[in-house]
């Protein structure tokens, strides 16, 4: 039996309160999960698989354990939007001091300047592929300036905080300033105000998220021909802080949209070095997953695999529309079609579903260049149903394969390298 827990803590906690009882165990995980953010969960159970794999929520994925496997494998979340906060260091205070030596009258002002807030800055990193850090600690908060001292002493900056986020990160700031208005703001009618701030795309690319708070200044700043000893000096200011939203979109050339099942990872799996899981069973793909085409003459392109719509997702519906935001940046879209109607549905129909779709989601990535990957052709009935599908889209750029015996993956590839194919560093 599959069970649905929050941590590998959480499970072991609640297997050795509870016993061995499936039931029982996942009762107590559930109470666990209660208890930690105050909200009554309905927690889906999976069918029973071997292995472990991730479940969806409507928050994030979750881990899915199954007590029945050595050692109890799991895999990693995926998360690919998060809620953080983020709170910059406040400047240091300027001080108020006199010189106080021996042989030294009237020393005169010697009030050090504090040190500078510390900064937090996001750095797009390629070795983080989601936004899984931050699930289990969402907030980055930098250190303090220190105040200055006597003998003009200025104090310590604070060290800025550097948070790691894949390539294809956007940036929200939110109109709340703590977690619990925003909190309330998502809970409220009008809901919360987001402004996107920054596209993180490029390797090494840093954004300061978050600017420190600028230094005090001492005493003996203000020191003049006319004013010897001033007791003027100013405070440090406070940092930046507020509440953002991370947003992953992958970045890829092309995107493959489709019905669950009608072979979007096969087909990924023969175009590049990619491996997403294959199984019979529907929703497969429960995270996008991006692959390098290599063409001749040293060029590429890149190919995203997200997990299948189905009809009504944009009421929710399936996995809905969570993971559609990972071809908005795609320069063509790839419609996989089960020609063959291998899962009792009509090709026509299923196209024109998947259309209606993506345009519930968005207008803009409706009009994107697209094409018809009419996959399943090894299969009885995928000739006549290709004929009628032409007839009803002659206009279509249609590209007949079958990813499984790798029949027509030559033409498509071509066809790919003249629409994206590029050569890296060129």
């Amino acid at each position: 039996m599959w069970n649905v827990i929050d941590s590998l803590s959480s499970f072991f906690a609640a297997a050795e309160a509870v016993g061995a009882s499936d039931k029982a165990v996942i009762t107590k995980i559930i109470a666990i999960r209660n208890s930690m953010d105050g909200v009554k969960h309905n927690w889906p159970i999976a069918e029973e698989k071997s292995g472990a794999s991730l479940h969806p929520t409507p928050r994030a994925f979750i881990i899915v354990l199954d007590r029945h496997h050595p050692a109890g494998r799991v895999t990693h979340m995926f998360i690919d939007h998060i809620r953080i906060f983020g709170k910059a260091g406040d400047g240091g205070n300027g001080v108020v001091s006199w010189r106080r030596e021996k042989f030294v009258p009237r020393g005169g002002p010697d009030g050090g300047d504090g040190g500078a807030g510390g900064d937090i800055v996001l750095i797009v990193d390629p070795s983080t592929d989601n936004l899984r850090a931050y699930h289990y600690d969402p907030k980055l908060i930098a250190e303090d300036g220190k105040n200055g001292a006597g003998g003009r002493k200025t104090g310590k900056s604070g060290k800025r905080v550097i948070g790691k986020v894949p390539p294809g990160t956007v940036v929200y700031r939110s109109n709340a300033v703590t977690v619990q208005e925003a909190v309330e703001f998502e809970r409220s009618d009008e809901g919360i105000d987001l402004e996107p701030i920054a596209d993180l795309t490029e390797i090494g690319q840093e954004f300061v998220l978050c600017k420190g708070g600028e230094p005090g200044q001492g005493n003996w700043n203000f020191k003049t021909a006319t004013n010897r000893t001033p007791v003027e000096h100013t405070l440090g200011t406070p940092g930046e802080q507020s509440v953002f939203y991370l947003e992953l979109r992958r970045i890829a050339d092309a995107g493959l949209v489709g019905f669950p099942n009608a072979g979007k990872s096969t087909l990924l799996g023969k175009l590049s070095q990619a491996k997403p899981k294959v199984a019979s069973y529907p929703f497969t793909t429960l995270q996008p997953v991006v692959g390098v085409v290599e063409f001749p003459g040293f060029r590429r392109c890149t190919v995203a695999d997200i997990p299948g719509l189905i009809e009504g997702a944009h009421e929710n519906r399936g996995l809905g529309h969570e993971f559609l935001r990972h071809i908005t940046r795609c320069r063509v879209l790839l419609f996989v079609i089960d020609m063959a109607g291998s899962e009792g549905r009509d090709p026509i129909s299923d196209l024109e579903i998947l259309r209606r779709e993506v345009k519930e989601y968005d207008d803009d990535l409706a009009r994107f260049p697209w094409k018809i990957i009419a996959n399943k052709m090894d299969l009885e009935g995928a000739a006549e149903n290709l004929e009628i599908f032409r007839s009803r889209f002659p206009k279509i750029d249609i590209i007949p394969i079958s990813a499984e015996s790798e029949q027509g993956l030559d033409d498509l590839k071509q066809a790919l390298d003249n629409e994206i194919g590029y050569r890296p560093n060129s």
